[in-house]
């Protein structure tokens, strides 16, 4: 009578009881990856521009820096047209503009289009400002209405107190389709779930790796065209040149879908799930594209811009509202990111006709005859 070999391995209740603790973590994961960056975000370090006298710059930057700690990083300007084009350039989100005598009032310069809500905080603080100015207006004009109203003969019957107007000006605003800047935020988490989607269909429907190449082509092509007439067209959530825009869509998308890709090619399906995972859970959190990069704890607001949703967000947000601002590091990183992702599939194709070379019969001489 032969004994039954002992069963080897953790039982089926001890597997589904560690599959689901495995599941768990991984939803705690993805919680943390997605919600870290919104817990955590808040102003450090805003550049923002000064322009004035020096003693009125100094006294400026003392009282910001007091009110807003570390919020604002505040760096001098030699005119308001200098701050502007700092504004238009991307350098700075906006500026404060001083008068050169006491009785000019001061203007604050926003960029809507950079982010509204830092936007919103520095007409904040042109609001607490023209409340201050008030004050002291008041007070000035009180004690000169008590000095006069001890001279009965000089007094006047009529007292007017003045009102402080700090100007806010939106140097680069949003567009009227697009007024508070939703459309233009949430255009980047498309690309990125495109550009896995795309990844996927790739990786699985076509077989041989090189074919993979010329569908990869294809598809960032036809998903920039497609992609840009709904954003741009249908939406309004993008400016500037339809093309341009659509070619940086395009890139944008082989940037992301190229590397997954690669991996799949030449690791197999374990491939595919690290880059969906670098791209989903490591790249899109640390994108900034929903808020400033200064937003995000250092260095990850600046780590973020290169990978590719972080690159894609800022080049489409410049292309519609900067066209002076220099777009050479976005286009960089998309296109290196794309460059890694087909070397990484020519490795495979490479790889693939090596085997086919040797599984393929050798020529056996004592076959041949002669003619």
């Amino acid at each position: 009578m032969n004994a039954t070999a002992p069963a080897t391995g953790p039982s089926p209740l001890i597997r589904a009881v560690a599959l689901a603790a495995g599941a768990a973590v991984i939803v705690g994961v993805v919680l943390l990856a997605f919600a870290w960056p919104a817990v955590t975000s808040e102003p450090r370090g805003l550049p923002v521009g000064v322009v004035g006298p020096d003693a009125s710059v100094a006294q400026a930057t003392g009282m910001l820096e007091a009110q807003s700690g570390d919020a604002l990083s505040l760096t001098g300007e030699d005119s308001r047209d200098a701050a502007v084009a700092a504004i238009e350039r991307r350098e700075i989100y906006g500026a404060l503009v001083l008068g050169d005598t006491p009785t000019d009032m001061p203007e604050v310069l926003v960029a809507t289009a950079a982010n509204a809500q830092v936007a919103q905080m520095l007409q904040g603080i042109a609001a607490g400002m023209e409340q201050q100015i008030d004050t002291q207006l008041r007070a000035a004009t009180e004690a000169s209405i008590a000095q006069r109203v001890s001279d009965p003969a000089t007094a006047p019957t009529e007292f007017t107190i003045p009102h402080a107007e700090v100007t806010v000006t939106d140097v680069v605003p949003l567009s009227d389709s697009d007024p508070r800047g939703a459309k233009l935020a949430t255009a980047a988490f498309p690309l990125v779930l495109g550009g896995m989607a795309g990844a996927v269909l790739i990786s699985f429907g076509v077989a041989r790796a090189a074919h993979r190449i010329v569908a990869l082509v294809v598809y960032a092509g036809a998903g920039g065209l497609l992609l840009g007439a709904i954003l741009q067209g249908m939406f309004g959530a993008l400016q500037g040149s339809y093309w341009t825009n659509a070619v940086a869509i395009g890139l944008a998308l082989a940037a992301i879908t190229a590397p997954i890709v690669g991996l799949r090619s030449l690791l197999g399906p374990p491939g595919l799930g690290v880059g969906a995972v670098v791209m989903m859970l490591v790249a899109n959190p640390i994108s900034a594209a929903t808020m400033p990069v200064e937003f995000l704890l250092a260095p990850w607001g600046a780590v973020g811009q290169w990978f590719p949703p972080g690159a894609g967000a800022t080049l489409l947000r410049e292309l519609s509202y900067f066209p002076d601002a220099s777009t050479a590091f976005p286009w960089t990183v998309l296109a290196t990111w794309t460059a890694v992702g087909v070397l990484l599939t020519g490795v495979a194709v490479a790889r693939e006709r090596k085997t086919i070379e040797s599984d393929s019969p050798t020529d056996d001489p004592e076959l041949v005859t002669a003619g």
